[in-house]
């Protein structure tokens, strides 16, 4: 979808304390297979904050950032992968009153890690057609923990950060302008996330703490990995070329690659390989520093190109995400300015451990990828 009418006015993080991965493979709760492959250096962990409290804190400084008011919001939506603080409760609501001043729709989001790309592209078809100044609020947020979720071992290849992300997004200026959106899904793959499990009553009833590993490999087993690994490749690949399509580029215009935080070898596997691209015009030597967010890894690096200087008006940046069920999306945006005001983000030791990433080989773990 071409979306000129829809523009990036602020992006906003809330991240708790890194806890360093030499510290997790000395206390025993990482192994070693895990450092060396994912590249992972440290992770985002929060020891009291709930999941929506860190999306509330991110929406508040978002949307101060935008200057934006409450009232021209249409719609708030939030993006989730795990356990939100409360039972029968509506995260989305919370962060709306957090930022205050909004009586528009308030709706969660549960597409897991495209939930902030999804987020995104809903807020385009609200905004778009639009009479007056109008915005749209998108947050994620998440907090991995026991007994539920290992954030180490439950999805092998990925390692999961605690954290809340916000966008501003409007339909009469910001920092930068999306081009284009796109989303593509197969619901066939829906039943690699659940595998030859039953279905339970309650969270956790059936499997705890998750084990992806094991849910994909039952899957796989009936549905065959390669025809899977070509589902993934087929829609990834749709998703990428609309959008490219849609925004009248090409992947050798691309200034800045803003991709999930998976493991070195994964984010090989899924996207420096497949789409010929360097390392170095990715997020990654900042978020091996934090962990995959669930939703909020797009947001959360387009930040901090921003608040590290390196994001400049006139490039271009393509948003991916993927997502269980599954769907994947692609974003093309264009920066047509660089926000000077924004407080800095708090700076964080960082992880002395030593190790390197083991050379990235592509194996069966790494196809298909996304939580």
């Amino acid at each position: 979808m071409r979306t000129e009418e829809l523009h990036i006015a602020a992006v906003a993080s809330a991240l708790p304390d890194r806890v360093r991965t030499a510290d997790a493979l000395a206390s025993g709760q990482c192994d070693r297979r895990v450092a060396e492959q994912t590249g992972i250096v440290s992770v985002s962990v929060s020891e009291t904050a709930s999941a929506a409290e860190l999306a509330a804190e991110a929406a508040v400084r978002a949307m101060r950032r935008s200057g934006v008011a409450p009232e021209d919001l249409r719609i708030v939506l939030h993006a989730d992968v795990h356990y939100q603080g409360h039972d029968l409760w509506a995260p989305a609501s919370h962060v709306q009153d957090a930022v205050g001043g909004s009586r528009c729709p308030a709706v969660e989001i549960r597409q897991l890690s495209n939930g902030g790309m999804a987020g995104l592209e809903l807020a385009a078809h609200v905004l778009r057609g639009q009479d007056s100044p109008a915005a749209a609020l998108v947050t994620t947020g998440d907090t991995f923990g026991m007994p539920g979720f290992d954030r180490w071992r439950s999805d092998p290849g990925t390692v999961y950060g605690d954290g809340g992300t916000a966008a501003v997004l409007t339909n009469h200026g910001g920092f930068a302008v999306v081009r284009s959106v796109a989303t593509v899904s197969d619901p066939t793959l829906e039943r690699m996330h659940r595998g030859d499990d039953p279905f339970g009553r309650m969270p956790f009833s059936v499997r705890a703490p998750m084990d992806l590993e094991v849910l994909k490999r039952d899957y796989l087993a009936s549905a065959g990995v390669g025809a899977a690994v070509r589902k993934v490749v087929e829609g990834q690949r749709d998703a990428l070329t609309t959008a490219l399509k849609d925004a009248e580029a090409d992947l050798s215009g691309i200034d800045w690659f803003v991709l999930p935080h998976f493991g070195l070898r994964r984010l090989t596997a899924g996207y420096l390989k497949a789409w010929d691209i360097d390392l170095d015009a990715t997020t990654w030597p900042w978020g091996r520093t934090i962990g995959h967010l669930g939703a909020g890894d797009q947001f959360a690096g387009l930040e901090q190109l921003v608040l590290s200087g390196r994001a400049r008006p006139g490039q271009r940046l393509l948003f991916a995400g993927v997502g269980a069920g599954f769907s994947w999306s692609c974003a093309v945006a264009e920066l047509t300015a660089v926000p000077a005001e924004w407080e800095p983000a708090p700076r964080h030791q960082p992880d002395s451990s030593g190790f390197r990433p083991a050379e990235p080989r592509l194996g069966s773990q790494d196809h298909p990828a996304g939580s």
